[in-house]
């Protein structure tokens, strides 16, 4: 498929939305909804369904829009999902690559119009709606540090038409099929926690434009409670109570600062991780289990917990 010029969009544009599920399929059904509903409508839908539910594979066969349901009996975690679900939507020709997680939806009926026209008319190579906390969408989802800052409200970037060089990307971003074949897509190894983060390091190495656009929006549950502030705000360190998303998170983040990119990030991990369960939590064993995961994250010791 010949490439389309970044400065329009075709009337033939595939545009093909990739949801990977488990065990949610009430969620999943209302995130659907919200898709299935754009102004510009998404030529087809890619379920990618970790829990291999009969339930899912019948709201997928009814929906208004092209569907393919993707089973799978084994739990590819989100990364393994969306890296089969973006691979499938290439196989059936996708121009764009629309992602979004089950737990979430589009703001309103225009987000995907939105994105693709900024991403055409910014010559983008992925753009993404801002992530806003879906029970008070005045908030960001996730806290969001920009030099020094946290900014944890979407008033914070009132005037700013895009975050350039940022994005969340699973939460509605929307990537054009090329540059998919730049970076290519999520690395199953990492199961879930993390992807995203190693996604965005290879978007910010391989020199494609990409960023967020504050004018839309795509709704999310808060996860600001796992940030931990520390210093008056001045650092965070992230604490998941469950700790099957904590072995995930640390051990991830471990593979993450050894990578080109990220290494520069080590010291401030040490320092802030050190710093919280130490100095704030007094938890010695806690640190302990922090250095343990990161140290298999950088060994690439990827065993399933």
């Amino acid at each position: 498929m010949s490439a389309a010029p970044r400065n329009r969009i075709l009337a033939d544009d595939v545009v093909i939305a990739v949801v990977v599920t488990k065990d949610r399929p009430a969620t999943l059904a209302a995130s659907l909804e919200a898709i299935c509903a754009q102004t510009r409508p998404v030529d087809h839908v890619v379920v990618v369904d970790n829990g291999d539910d009969p339930k899912v594979a019948e709201i997928v066969a009814d929906l208004p829009v092209r569907g393919t349901y993707v089973p799978s009996k084994r739990n590819l975690g989100g990364a393994g999902g969306f890296a089969l679900g973006m691979l499938t939507a290439l196989a059936l020709g996708a121009d764009w690559v629309w992602c979004a997680d089950d737990d979430g939806r589009p703001a309103d009926d225009a987000v995907l119009e939105t994105l693709l026209l900024e991403a055409v008319g910014l010559s983008l190579d992925e753009i993404s709606p801002m992530v806003l906390d879906m029970h008070d969408p005045r908030r960001l989802a996730f806290p969001l540090r920009r030099g020094l800052r946290w900014r944890r409200w979407h008033a914070d970037f009132r005037g700013v038409r895009l975050l350039d060089g940022y994005a969340s990307l699973f939460n509605g971003a929307l990537f054009r099929s090329s540059a998919l074949e730049v970076i290519g897509v999520p690395d199953y190894r990492m199961f879930f926690r993390g992807d995203e983060t190693e996604m965005h390091r290879r978007l910010m190495r391989s020199g494609l434009r990409f960023g967020t656009s504050t004018g839309t929006a795509y709704l999310h549950p808060s996860g600001t409670g796992e940030f931990k502030p520390m210093l008056r705000g001045a650092l965070s360190a992230q604490y998941p109570e469950d700790d099957v998303k904590r072995y995930y998170t640390y051990r991830n983040r471990g593979y993450l600062m050894a990578q080109p990119g990220m290494r520069w990030m080590l010291p401030l991990e040490w320092l802030r991780f050190s710093w919280y369960f130490l100095l704030r939590r007094h938890d010695p064993e806690g640190w302990r289990e922090w250095r343990r995961l990161t140290r298999a994250g950088r060994s690439e010791r990827f065993d399933r917990r």
